[in-house]
């Protein structure tokens, strides 16, 4: 059995400004819920991690879903929001911390009266 050759490309190093990165809304976001995917493997050659500012309008949301190996740190950095998790509901606002971890259905919704802005980390970048 061959083994798989292990790749010895360098990658480069990054500085990028959120304003180079265009705003997206991913599939199951929805009313506004946007996102700039600011470290991935598609926009820096990243292999374990997806990084990403997100600003949702309110009443903006994502679906309910859950990932098979991600975990996921959320952290909340300005606005008010509500996140389900395993169906239980909680408000989440500036300065929490939200940690996720496999295997569990979540969501998040802007339930306030102004924008609801938060950092998602996700490692590994797939869930494969």
């Amino acid at each position: 059995m061959k083994k798989k050759a292990k790749s010895k490309a360098k990658r480069a190093a990054l500085i990028r400004n959120v304003v180079e990165v265009p705003w997206q809304e991913f599939p199951g976001h929805f009313g506004g819920a946007l996102s700039k995917a600011l470290v991935r493997p598609e926009t820096a050659g990243s292999r374990l991690i997806d990084y990403r500012i997100s600003c949702y309008q309110p009443m903006a949301h994502v679906a309910l879903h859950t990932h098979k190996v991600q975990e996921q740190v959320y952290h909340v950095l300005d606005g008010e929001g509500m996140m389900e998790m395993d169906g239980k509901r909680r408000v989440v606002r500036k300065h929490d911390v939200i940690y996720i971890p496999p295997g569990v259905e979540h969501g998040i919704s802007n339930t306030g009266l102004g924008d609801l802005t938060f950092i998602v980390a996700t490692t590994p970048a797939d869930d494969e």
